[in-house]
C-alpha cells in the first residue's frame, strides 16, 4: 500500500522561539547521536525535528519523493512513499493502519491544522486509501481496540540494509521528556530484535513464523 501524494511539500518547520529551546535540542540532537538505535523527533504531525544516524542509515534507500521522504515527514512517508514497504515489513497491517489509527485520533484534536488537513485531502485522492480510511480502519480499530493509536511498545517488522540485521523487528519505544513535551514534539526509538535465525543443522524443515496481531 504505497501511495502517490499529490499535494504540496510541507512548509518548513518553524525553529524553537526562545534561544534557550534551541541550545536544548541541540543538545538533545547530540545525545541522539549518541543511540545506537533508529530515533527521531517529531511534532504532532509527524513532522521530522531530529533524527540520528541511524535513522538515516535505516532509510537512506529510499528514493526522492517531493512530499514524503522519511527525514520531512514519518507519516507521509509511511503512507505514500513507494519505497516504504522496502524497509516497513508487513507495512500495510503493521505500519499504515496503526499510523492511520493515529493520525484519525490528532485529526480530531486539531481539526483545523492546515498540515493534517493537507493529509487528509492527500487520503482522499486515492480510492484505495480512502476506502482503507473510511470503511477499512473503522473495523480494524474495532477489532483491535484503544491500543490502535498507541505506537509505544509496539513489535512490528522491519528490512534493515545491514546484512547483520536483515530482516528482523524492533520495539518501538516513545519517550518523551518534559522539556521536549512542552515543546511540542515526541520522541520514537525503533528498538531493533536480533533476527531469528532459523538452525543451520536442521536439513529439510521450513521455517515457519507465526504472524502477530496487528498493531
Amino acid at each position: 500500500m504505497a501511495f502517490q501524494a499529490g499535494g504540496q511539500r510541507p512548509a518548513p518547520r518553524p525553529a524553537p522561539a526562545t534561544p534557550e529551546a534551541q541550545a536544548y535540542l541541540q543538545d538533545y540532537s547530540t545525545l541522539l547521536e549518541a543511540v545506537p538505535f533508529p530515533s527521531l523527533v517529531v511534532d504532532h504531525r509527524w513532522d521530522v525535528v531530529l533524527t540520528n544516524g541511524a535513522f538515516r542509515t535505516l532509510f537512506a534507500g529510499a528514493g526522492p519523493h517531493p512530499t514524503a521522504m522519511p527525514g520531512d515527514n514519518f507519516l507521509r512517508f509511511v503512507l505514500f512513499h513507494p519505497d516504504a514497504s522496502a524497509v516497513l515489513g508487513e507495512h500495510e497491517s503493521s505500519w499504515c493502519l496503526p499510523m492511520l489509527a493515529h493520525f484519525a485520533a490528532t485529526l480530531e484534536r486539531y481539526g483545523h491544522d492546515h498540515g493534517l488537513q493537507g493529509v487528509r485531502r492527500d487520503i482522499a485522492q486515492d480510492p484505495i486509501m480512502e476506502a482503507a480510511y473510511r470503511q477499512g480502519l473503522p473495523h480494524w480499530m474495532r477489532a483491535v481496540g484503544a491500543e490502535a493509536v498507541e505506537h509505544d511498545g509496539a513489535v512490528r517488522p522491519l528490512h534493515h540494509p545491514d546484512p547483520r540485521w536483515g530482516s528482523t523487528e524492533c520495539r518501538v519505544v516513545v519517550e518523551t521528556p518534559r522539556a521536549l513535551e512542552e515543546l511540542g514534539y515526541r520522541r520514537l526509538t525503533l528498538v531493533l530484535r536480533e533476527p531469528h535465525r532459523p538452525p543451520s543443522t536442521r536439513r529439510g524443515a521450513s521455517h515457519l513464523r507465526v504472524v502477530p496481531a496487528a498493531r
